[in-house]
């Protein structure tokens, strides 16, 4: 696996969002969801997968979109807001160690709340020459029946923590014990950007968030050449759980 991740930070954001005086929650809550599908929608176009996180940090899965486009991301976005960014790419064996590299070269640059901090671009990407076609694996997880559970039994804010609760179940053991990062992506789903695992630790990690947060899960797993490919290969899989009522398919080993 070949596994590059970019980090997006707005620069100096904390400070900015009370000078001269506090702004409007409503206004920065507009402007920081703005901002997200505009970065969404750029690298989407270049088959990479962006996910919110907190807002003012962002993490994207980049494979094969070199420093020449970041920089262009960094370029758009100066002219349309009233905040930079500074971006750091990382590569690894692992998601992990990708996104350890990415925030090491914005860290190495300056305090996320430096004033002085304006638009890095640190860190490079994984030469073409070293892409292959599994470089990346994305696990799309579903939780079982949510809708009959959850959605239509309890109060929208009580299904929202039963949802929350999973996720971070889910998402703490995918980064503690296997270097993979997991992002809620709305309604009852996660996408992970995971190394490659095989069938028996998926089912344990799933055996793990029911038993740590009372949830059932299913998992599509797809590899690709970008985020693109290996994210459409997981939606394509997880169909297949839900026709076959299986908890893992696609493209996992079968490992002694």
């Amino acid at each position: 696996m070949n596994a590059q991740v970019t980090l997006v930070q707005l620069d100096n954001y904390g400070p900015w969002t009370v000078t001269p005086e506090p702004r409007r929650e409503a206004d920065l809550q507009t402007m920081q969801s703005r901002l997200f599908a505009d970065i969404s929608q750029f690298l989407g176009t270049r088959d990479g997968y962006a996910f919110f996180t907190r807002f003012d940090n962002m993490i994207a899965v980049t494979n094969g979109i070199d420093r020449a486009a970041h920089r262009r991301l960094q370029e758009s976005l100066r002219n349309r807001y009233p905040v930079t960014v500074s971006l750091g790419i990382g590569t690894g064996a692992n998601p992990t160690d990708a996104l350890v590299d990415a925030t090491a070269h914005l860290q190495a640059a300056g305090s996320a709340q430096d004033a002085d901090r304006r638009e890095v671009l640190g860190g490079d990407t994984i030469p073409e020459a070293e892409r292959t076609d599994d470089d990346v694996h994305i696990a799309h997880f579903d939780v079982n029946d949510a809708t009959g559970k959850y959605t239509d039994e309890l109060d929208a804010f009580s299904t929202f923590v039963r949802i929350e609760q999973g996720y971070a179940a889910l998402m703490r053991t995918l980064h503690d014990e296997h270097d993979g990062l997991a992002f809620f992506v709305g309604g009852d789903n996660v996408i992970a950007l995971v190394p490659d695992l095989d069938r028996e630790t998926y089912v344990d990690v799933i055996e793990h968030v029911r038993e740590a947060a009372d949830m059932s899960l299913k998992v599509g797993v797809g590899a690709g050449r970008t985020a693109t490919d290996a994210g459409m290969a997981a939606k394509h899989a997880l169909e297949v759980c839900r026709e076959e009522g299986t908890t893992v398919e696609g493209d996992v080993a079968i490992r002694n």
